[in-house]
């Protein structure tokens, strides 16, 4: 039964993703776009404060993978990520590319390593 649970909140998590990155894509005055970075940083967080509950045995396994596999599998976005990084190098816009790609990697394994401290 867990894997309807995780299927259903894996779709929460893809309809965030797009209520998410629709609202910054407004909002978003910067030629950079910030909506994928925002997303996969906070997937990171949740995603490594509930391994940190997991880990203690604050959350139990199944909510877990609930949250961890379900919501931040659907939320996250990093194959996005990479189309994005492609274009910019493409685009002749190789810093932008390496601060996209590198920027977003160094804060999501930042936000990763806080929520697991956290959790």
């Amino acid at each position: 039964m867990i894997w309807l649970f995780v299927s259903l909140v894996g779709g929460l998590g893809s309809a965030t993703r797009f209520v998410v990155d629709s609202w910054i894509a407004r909002h978003n005055r910067l030629n950079t776009p910030m909506g994928t970075i925002v997303i996969n940083v906070t997937a990171s967080f949740v995603l490594g404060l509930a391994t940190g509950m997991g880990i203690d045995h604050t959350m139990t396994k199944a909510w877990t993978s609930v949250i961890g596999t379900g919501f931040c599998g659907g939320y996250s976005t990093f194959s996005t990520a990479s189309v994005e990084g492609a274009r910019l190098f493409l685009s002749g816009r190789t810093r932008a590319g390496l601060l996209h790609g590198g920027g977003m990697l160094l804060l999501s394994t930042l936000a990763a390593g806080l929520g697991m401290v956290i959790g």
